[in-house]
């Protein structure tokens, strides 16, 4: 009951963090355009490139969260295979397997639409080299957590992480 109670929170996390990161861009493009005139380009390159730094801030905020709750719950997962594989079987494994996959789907397709985000901003362009990659590590992730590999696929995000912590030190 426990772990399912903490799969529930991790997928919320990730969910919730998606929806904040749309919700934010939304907000924020509106009330950028309206407030600065186009012909002004240095206050609309410091606003997006703000709003850059705020979406990696909170990739990384999310993922860091989510990381650390991973570890006892990849550790609660293994000794339930471990009791299952001896007889033991509890119907709510598999459910909880989904439920943390859903996770690392969420945080791939969140990693792809910063991808985007920042490849199709000229102002952060720029940057946009340095945090290439950062869904692929995602995907890669997702992959290992497909297959079962719940550490493997920690220590791939944690090599996200870095990367758009790498990222965030470029854009000072």
């Amino acid at each position: 009951m426990k772990n399912f109670l903490v799969l529930i929170c991790l997928l919320v996390l990730s969910t919730t963090a998606l929806a904040q990161t749309r919700s934010r861009t939304t907000t924020r493009r509106g009330t950028a355009s309206s407030k600065t005139p186009k012909t002004t380009a240095a206050p609309a390159t410091a606003i997006n490139k703000t709003e850059g730094a705020t979406k990696i801030a909170n990739q990384i905020k999310n993922l860091t969260t989510f990381l650390y709750l991973l570890g006892g719950v990849a550790k609660n997962l293994e000794a339930m295979d471990a009791a299952a594989k001896s007889g033991q079987a509890s119907p709510t494994t598999e459910r909880n397997k989904a439920t943390l996959k859903a996770s690392f789907e969420d945080f791939r397709v969140g990693l792809d639409q910063l991808e985007i985000y920042f490849r199709s901003t000229p102002e952060l362009q720029p940057y946009y080299t340095k945090l290439a990659g950062s869904a692929a590590g995602a995907a890669d992730a997702e992959a290992q957590a497909a297959a079962g590999h719940f550490d493997q696929a920690g220590r791939k995000l944690l090599g996200v992480v870095s990367r758009l912590t790498d990222v965030l030190v470029a854009m000072q």
